[in-house]
């Protein structure tokens, strides 16, 4: 197991050296404050989030990384209470300025969440959906072409291709956080944001994720929350360690797993808290 994780490291690293001399800032955050009323829960966080990389946000229950997750497609909007402040950024693009169509920016800024939330329609119709609100495609033909590449992308192709019409909530819990997956490529967004989406599955699904989430890297920027030290050392370039609101450090994750700066990541990561 410590080859495998050793190797797991020294691949993380070299996809993270690349970043550190010459990948592409995809979004960035400046300064970053979330209040709901008058609780303030994230402080002046600065991150940057590199292109096809997978970013890990890591840290204690309540500690903001969910929170600053919500911030990069604008999911906090529909919390009535809640105040952004500072600067995210999507292609040096202020991601927060009256003009941005929001509808927009979260095709271009897809999510996955928690929990599996398929719709109740069929398995076509929960991955064409997207495209079809978007004007995306032109003909049914195109429509279903885009319909088994997305699925194709989710790894879900070979285990729906014969069950499209059937509903997605009579799949298992692993194929329909993928199905979800699909239903978010679906739209061809440029950031695939994923707030713990292996917390609810078996280990076996969990693993089939995981590498998909690898796979998709290849052409996508990921951000994902995870509680689990060993997913995010699986699957991530990057990590950054959250606590009480505060980014307490971002490095290459081999960095922060092995010889972190601050003691607090350190504790974490050693489980003295958390």
């Amino acid at each position: 197991m410590k080859v495998e994780a050793d190797q797991v490291f020294a691949n993380n690293q070299a996809a993270a050296a690349v970043g550190a001399t010459g990948a592409v800032i995809k979004m960035k955050g400046d300064k970053v404050g979330v209040f709901y009323g008058s609780k303030q829960a994230l402080f002046d966080v600065d991150l940057d989030i590199y292109e096809r990389q997978v970013t890990a946000l890591i840290g204690p229950s309540g500690c903001g990384k969910s929170t600053f997750l919500r911030c990069l497609n604008r999911m906090n909007d529909t919390i009535d209470i809640c105040r952004v402040t500072g600067k995210i950024t999507l292609d040096s693009e202020d991601i927060y300025d009256p003009a941005i169509d929001v509808v927009e920016l979260r095709a271009r800024v897809g999510m996955v969440f928690q929990k599996p939330n398929p719709f109740p329609k069929s398995i076509y119709e929960n991955v064409a959906y997207g495209p079809r609100i978007h004007g995306l495609v032109k003909s049914k033909a195109d429509l279903d072409n885009l319909v088994e590449q997305s699925l194709r992308g989710a790894g879900l192709w070979e285990e729906a291709k014969d069950r499209l019409q059937e509903p997605g909530t009579g799949l298992s819990g692993g194929q329909q956080q993928r199905l979800c997956i699909a239903r978010a490529i679906a739209v061809a967004p440029e950031v695939i944001l994923m707030d713990e989406p292996c917390s609810a599955l078996d280990p076996i699904a969990t693993a089939k994720v995981e590498e998909l989430i690898d796979e998709l890297r290849e052409n996508y920027t990921i951000v994902i929350v995870t509680h689990s030290m060993q997913q995010a050392a699986r699957v991530s370039q990057r990590t950054a360690m959250f606590h009480l609101g505060e980014l307490v450090e971002v490095d290459d994750t081999k960095t922060i797993f092995t010889n972190p700066s601050e003691k607090r990541t350190q504790d974490y990561i050693t489980g003295r808290f958390g």
